[in-house]
């Protein structure tokens, strides 16, 4: 009797310090995310980490601390981060478990310097091909950006059905994109009116769209993430429905403010033109204009979900099986939507040119880039 006792307290002796070490292992007390340089790579090697034989690489490396409590250390553990080499600069998640063992995981490489290298080029290509209007552009861009930032980001987690504040956060960037890029005129009024009554349209559709296919808005891990941490309180069909709008404005922008600039030149360039010849000769620029942007669409779509569908080929799903499931059939309905959207600006814009344009005189000296023959 005695014996079982004893066995009884052995096993719950083992179970609870096998709980305990592993709590220890698993609970980790995030400290901070600081930047370490890699001084050294100690060693490497290729290790079987999966049960289809798929082999990841380990490092050992050191690193010395520039920032955070530890600044100016140099650390040295094992790492299964994609390849680091010397030199590199990286963040490191710092941890502590309940035992008060430290621990650093590298979480990303650092690429700020690279990043912003790019970024300055973009500007300086922009403001040297563009000129005062690539200039006036990059400032509607960073007014973009500013919105979406502090309107319609803070006002989604405030509470805000996401497609209305979307619809608001658009007009305000496309007035910036189209005016402050364009110049205040007549040209640039028609092509917004005609590019806002497009998204007016487009709202609509993708409303009926979502609504039909019944998309949740949970397409992607980051969607799930975002539910937990605002405790469910957001409406992520609706977020869908104001991603598509956002995702859109790029292209209805351009080609509205490219149709009012072929008006305006139809009519400038034949003071006898009729209407009608002006709106033929027009829209058959504007065909071939949308054919090219769907097709963009439609590849830019394709190349970021290129990645799974190479995984969907390896597991053999067939055609239906694929587009049925949500991330995909996500961004079919965007991309479809998005080009009704595209294909309806057309007319519309051309329309509202033809109508308003007739007798408008243009001022070369600031017009934008799909105007010719521009001199003062």
């Amino acid at each position: 009797m005695l014996k079982n006792y004893l066995k009884i307290i052995f096993i719950i002796f083992v179970v609870v310090a096998y709980n305990f070490s592993f709590a220890q292992e698993v609970h980790n007390d995030y400290q901070g995310t600081y930047v370490g340089k890699v001084t050294k790579v100690v060693s490497q090697e290729e290790r079987e980490i999966g049960w289809n034989d798929t082999k990841g690489l380990y490092q050992v490396l050191e690193i010395k601390l520039l920032s955070g409590p530890q600044k100016d250390q140099t650390i040295t553990f094992e790492s299964d981060f994609p390849e680091i080499s010397k030199g590199d600069k990286v963040f490191l998640n710092y941890l502590i478990n309940v035992g008060g063992v430290e621990r650093y995981a590298i979480t990303n490489i650092n690429r700020t310097n690279q990043i912003y290298f790019f970024i300055a080029l973009f500007v300086a290509v922009i403001i040297l091909f563009g000129g005062k209007q690539g200039f006036r552009s990059l400032l509607a861009l960073v007014g973009s950006f500013l919105a979406i930032f502090y309107i319609l980001i803070p006002a989604i987690l405030a509470g805000w059905h996401p497609l209305l504040i979307c619809v608001f956060v658009s007009s305000c960037i496309l007035f910036a994109a189209i005016f402050f890029t364009h110049g205040f005129n007549r040209e640039s009024l028609v092509a917004y009116s005609g590019t806002m009554l497009a998204v007016f349209i487009t709202s609509i559709l993708a409303i009926i769209a979502v609504k039909v296919t019944k998309l949740s808005g949970f397409s992607e891990d980051a969607s799930v993430y975002l539910n937990f941490n605002t405790g469910g309180n957001l409406d992520f069909s609706g977020l869908l429905l104001g991603a598509i709008i956002i995702g859109v404005l790029g292209v209805l922008d351009d080609i509205a403010v490219t149709q009012s600039a072929v008006v305006t030149e139809l009519f400038d360039s034949n003071k006898n033109i009729t209407r009608l010849e002006v709106y033929k000769r027009a829209m058959r620029v504007g065909k071939e204009h949308v054919g090219a942007l769907v097709n963009t669409l439609v590849l830019a779509y394709t190349g970021t979900a290129l990645p799974l569908l190479l995984l969907f080929k390896i597991y053999n799903y067939d055609f239906n099986t694929v587009i049925n499931m949500e991330i995909f059939a996500t961004e079919i309905i965007r991309t479809i939507v998005g080009s009704i959207g595209l294909v309806l600006t057309v007319p519309i814009v051309t329309l509202l040119a033809v109508i308003y344009l007739k007798d408008y005189k243009p001022k070369h000296g600031h017009s934008h880039g799909h105007s010719h023959g521009h001199s003062h």
